[in-house]
């Protein structure tokens, strides 16, 4: 719709319109529905591939690459900083929620706020918010926690590679 709707070809424009009006509904409520199949994860990723694909100029090149050029992240990566920023927020009191998220017992590598892994025999347990953050949250160097606000968190999340964390790499 948003092709067809603006006259502009501009992808600046279109790339605008697409992070206003479809992303944020990609997006909602994330943190309660991320898939963890591969299936699912590039069914909802198809939608970005699709409108990248179609915008000029960037139809021939790889996915990765159109998305670098458009300076945008994939659907996946920003789900799993999302989850982490949502985390950040409910550990600081900035969010009124209440997980049964332990903490975690090494603080040999990684960072000081480890968080331990619960053991689950099923998988929608397994890949449950509390339990879907707990690697990569374990996994953030010192430097990110010492960001004084939820933005700065974000900002220094941006920073970290969290390419095993994710089916698809950047």
């Amino acid at each position: 719709m948003i092709l067809k709707c603006f006259h502009s070809r501009d992808y600046r424009i279109l790339k605008l319109a697409f992070c206003t009006y479809v992303r944020p509904l990609l997006e909602f409520s994330s943190q309660v529905w991320s898939p963890h199949y591969k299936y699912l994860i590039d069914k909802i990723e198809s939608v970005q591939r699709f409108f990248t694909r179609k915008l000029s100029g960037l139809s021939k090149l790889p996915y990765l690459s159109r998305l670098r050029i458009l300076d945008l992240e994939t659907l996946e990566r920003r789900r799993l900083i999302n989850d982490l920023v949502l985390y950040y927020k409910i550990q600081n009191g900035q969010c009124d929620m209440i997980l049964n998220v332990a903490p975690g017992f090494s603080v040999t590598r990684g960072n000081n706020f480890k968080l331990a892994k619960q053991t689950c025999s099923i998988d929608v347990r397994k890949y449950f918010y509390c339990n879907r953050i707990v690697d990569a949250w374990n996994s953030l160097p010192n430097a990110v926690f010492a960001a004084s606000s939820a933005k700065n968190f974000k900002m220094n999340l941006c920073k970290v590679n969290f390419d095993k964390f994710l089916t698809i790499v950047e």
